[in-house]
């Protein structure tokens, strides 16, 4: 017999950034564990704080939304946004960010065509001292902005 796994959206409430998206909530798909906790199945573009593969705890609301509450427990992935600089090298190719990082495997998902950030999970495990390099080179050489959006202890000793 097979288990029905059951999928929801958990929604996340954040104080919008300055400068920014105007969003103040965003939506994850994740797997239901009980009748208040999810494991989450895909990487946050906008909340900071969790990751995919985390579980959450979530209330849900008389209109069928479930909204998320706080972290029942940490994957140990880390959640990474690249923006490619439109004048550098690599244009607004987002194409061109997951090639750069193939070497990693690291899953990721493109925000839109007008605005191609890549957002990328990077499992526990991985060569973090590896990813932040070619991170920070592609800083410092003008292809991208990035930042962590939830990192672990090993990825900020790595």
């Amino acid at each position: 017999m097979v288990n029905e796994v059951e999928k929801i959206k958990v929604w996340f409430r954040f104080v919008p950034r300055e400068g920014w998206f105007p969003q103040d909530t965003e939506g994850l798909w994740a797997t239901r564990l009980s009748p208040a906790t999810a494991r989450v199945q895909n990487v946050p573009f906008l909340q900071d704080g969790v990751a995919e593969g985390d579980v959450v705890r979530f209330e849900s609301r008389a209109d069928g939304s479930h909204w998320a509450v706080g972290r029942v427990s940490a994957s140990g992935n880390c959640t990474i946004r690249v923006v490619p600089i439109p004048s550098g090298p690599l244009g607004r190719s987002a194409q061109a960010v997951h090639q750069r990082l193939a070497t990693f495997r690291l899953g990721g998902e493109v925000f839109s065509d007008d605005f191609p950030m890549v957002a990328f999970t990077a499992p526990a495990g991985a060569d973090f001292t590896g990813i932040k390099a070619l991170l920070n080179r592609g800083q410092e050489e003008g292809w991208w902005h990035y930042e962590v959006g939830s990192g672990t202890d090993q990825w900020w000793h790595a």
